[in-house]
């Protein structure tokens, strides 16, 4: 009686073992179709580039905001200040024109 018992929980074990393997490979596969699926979606959209940090990024980021901030507050002045569409383009057009090469020369390296 004592080896059948050994055999029925040796049964019991390795159909348990066998179950949650079966379970492994199921969520495995589950994850490689997630992997695949979202690899096909999102596969051809560019990865952004890595934030850069330290003492030198952080002042090159507020220059580039102090730019922008200025750039903005000039628009809205003229934008407010002239009725005359003319005007507001050409600081429009000067600004976008202007602004990057102000940072180029603020962020030389």
């Amino acid at each position: 009686m004592a080896a059948g018992e050994r055999a029925r929980r040796r049964q019991e074990r390795d159909r348990a073992v066998a179950e949650q393997a079966a379970a492994r490979e199921a969520a495995a596969a589950r994850q490689a179709r997630r992997d695949a699926r979202r690899t096909a979606l999102v596969g051809w959209v560019p990865r952004p580039a890595p934030v850069e940090s330290g003492t030198l990024a952080a002042k090159r980021r507020q220059r580039t905001g102090l730019v922008i901030a200025f750039v903005l507050a000039l628009n809205v002045l003229v934008w407010l200040g002239t009725g005359e569409w003319a005007a507001r383009v050409l600081v429009l057009l000067l600004s976008v024109l202007v602004a990057p090469i102000a940072l180029s020369i603020l962020n030389r390296k």
